[in-house]
């Protein structure tokens, strides 16, 4: 499996951005108002953020042999886990930038400040979830191998790519 490209991730962000803005913006004027983001959807986004990075800090001590009990079977799963949480907050990251882009146009209310502010954070929150993801990717990156005849199979020929 590949590393999640940064280019993707900033392709998600920007399409759910664009798509939720346009559609927030007509539910708006439709009388169809999102709730207010609340403080612990930033705590929940975070915690989860601190426990990719401590699994994938145990699979890092695993590769530089300061751990070597480690099971693969662990290290392929919190590569997965990297991966979807470098998605999810892109996609997050999108959501909250849509409110953002929703509502600047309503920054002289106090209130709507406050939404804008709140939706800031969070959108904060995701990207640092995304960095996090790609960050663990790249401990779960398997190093090369040392010497050449660990590249070749029996019968001289390269090992095949997935």
């Amino acid at each position: 499996m590949r590393r999640t490209s940064i280019r993707t991730l900033a392709a998600v962000v920007l399409g759910i951005a664009v798509v939720g803005a346009v559609v927030g913006r007509a539910l708006a004027a439709q009388g169809v108002h999102l709730p207010a983001v609340a403080w612990v959807e930033d705590v929940a986004i975070l915690a989860l953020a601190v426990v990719i990075f401590w699994m994938g800090w145990a699979v890092r001590a695993y590769q530089r042999g300061d751990r070597p009990d480690l099971d693969p079977i662990r290290a392929a799963r919190t590569f997965v886990l990297a991966k979807a949480g470098a998605l999810t907050g892109a996609i997050l990251a999108g959501r909250y930038l849509a409110t953002v882009l929703g509502l600047l146009g309503d920054l002289d209310i106090a209130s709507q400040r406050g939404r804008v502010l709140a939706a800031a954070v969070a959108a904060l929150c995701a990207v640092v979830l995304s960095a996090v993801g790609l960050v663990v990717e790249k401990f779960c990156e398997l190093p090369p191998p040392d010497d050449e005849d660990a590249e070749q199979g029996e019968d001289g020929a390269a090992p095949m790519s997935y």
